[in-house]
């Protein structure tokens, strides 16, 4: 049997999924379409590109994204490996150079001797397998038909990207350096609002221009990466206790409170360029620099990039794929935020669950469900059982089965089921070794 696995899509997910497969011997043929043909979002054709943010979010194990990274770091996640060689500080979160991080990933597959890359658009499902369909939530119009045939309907919702400023154009005396409540290293600079600051600023965003969807596009946009003036629109209290809000970030000299706190974050290890976080939008461009030149520090902000809102689309996996992400028994796979789940590390941890299943088939082994106490176990289940209103959701603790004991102290009660679910992936992975 010939071990070779085409895999459509150089994002994360197949990026991840051409790796595990090439070290374990298999021949991959990776399809990526950029820079030929670029998406709505995409600015290289490196493969893995960051898009919406630079974070793959919290690394303790009282976090969600925590306990995910440390079962994808025991199946050897390039992912997670990349990402820490080209980390920026960021507090207790993961976030990296976007374009070392990328250009890294793009390097090490495109000369790795198992993997061949064609720069080319893939427009309809080859009969090739086995077959993995990794092409992301900006899948083009031509492979977005066929899908709409396999799964019955095509559905979309919408991410928006935050603005990312010069540093240099930053005025520093208006702002300071701080982690909130101190936790970690003082990565975020924070610029502090008054409440007649932050009533301006308010003001200003909701009677800004926005991008209006076409009839066509309407749809649920993900609550986990909202636009900030679909917040707004909920009231002024849901930006204070949200993305501006202010608790755990008093002045580390004076100790002075504020009203509203707006926060940026490194998007390079130089410190060149900032990422204004939580603030991703859908407001035009220039009411985005009259808007966002009203946070102090930033009245002479300079844009290296604008926010925006692009297309996602997803399929309805919950009614076609089994835990092993595989439609319908056959050798064909799907990859990534295109199932349906929501986040940098749970696409690129699709793929892990997938490489598993394709090395145990080529060496003609059985493999058994991921535990389902491990985070990787919640993912397949999510995305194998059916729901009346399937919607995109990043893993969460909720996902995980209820511990044998009550645990009133919350971070007590995470930190147990992430060594739960650690322990359980270690006893999976020896007993299928």
């Amino acid at each position: 049997m010939d071990k070779i696995v085409t895999i459509i899509g150089g994002g994360l997910a197949g990026s991840e999924l051409a790796f595990q497969l090439a070290e374990s011997g298999i021949k991959v043929v990776l399809y990526e379409m950029r820079p030929k043909k670029m998406t709505e979002a995409h600015e290289t054709g490196f493969l893995g590109e960051l898009l919406c943010s630079n974070s793959l979010k919290a690394e303790s194990l009282d976090t969600a994204s925590g306990l995910l990274k440390a079962e994808m770091e025991m199946l050897n996640s390039l992912i997670i490996k990349v990402a820490k060689k080209n980390r920026v500080p960021a507090g207790n979160a993961l976030a990296v150079d976007r374009e070392k991080f990328a250009k890294e990933i793009t390097e090490i597959l495109e000369n790795h001797e198992n993997i061949k890359v064609i720069r080319e658009e893939v427009k309809s499902i080859p009969k090739d397998r086995p077959l993995v369909v990794a092409s992301g939530p900006l899948t083009s119009h031509n492979l977005s038909k066929e899908l709409k045939n396999l799964f019955g309907g095509e559905l979309y919702f919408y991410d928006a990207i935050s603005p990312i400023v010069d540093a240099e154009s930053i005025d520093y005396s208006k702002c300071f350096f701080k982690s909130r409540y101190n936790k970690g290293e003082s990565d975020y600079l924070n610029c502090p609002l008054t409440e007649e600051e932050f009533d301006r600023f308010y003001d200003a965003l909701m009677k800004a221009e926005k991008v209006e969807f076409r009839d066509f596009e309407k749809g649920a946009v993900f609550e986990g990466c909202m636009p900030i003036e679909e917040l707004a629109a909920r009231g002024k209290q849901t930006l204070l206790f949200g993305p501006m809000r202010p608790v755990g970030l008093e002045h580390p000299k004076t100790g002075k409170k504020y009203y509203a706190v707006v926060q940026l974050r490194k998007e390079d290890v130089e410190g060149r360029a900032y990422n204004i976080v939580g603030f991703q939008t859908k407001m035009k461009i220039g009411a985005q620099k009259e808007v966002f030149r009203l946070i102090p520090g930033l009245e002479n902000a300079e844009f290296l990039r604008y926010g925006s809102i692009h297309r996602n689309t997803y399929v309805r996996a919950c009614d076609y794929l089994d835990s092993f992400f595989r439609y319908k028994d056959d050798l064909l796979f799907f990859a990534g935020q295109i199932t349906g789940v929501e986040g940098y590390i749970e696409s690129a941890a699709t793929s892990l669950i997938i490489a598993k299943f394709l090395v145990n088939y080529f060496n003609g082994k059985k493999i058994k469900p991921f535990p389902e106490t491990t985070a990787l176990g919640a993912l397949s289940r999510y995305v194998s059982t059916h729901k009346k209103d399937y919607t995109p959701s990043n893993f969460h603790f909720g996902m995980l089965p209820p511990l044998d004991k009550k645990i009133r102290d919350k971070k007590r009660k995470k930190l147990e089921l992430s060594n739960r679910a650690l322990n359980a992936l270690k006893e999976y992975l020896q007993s299928e070794a």
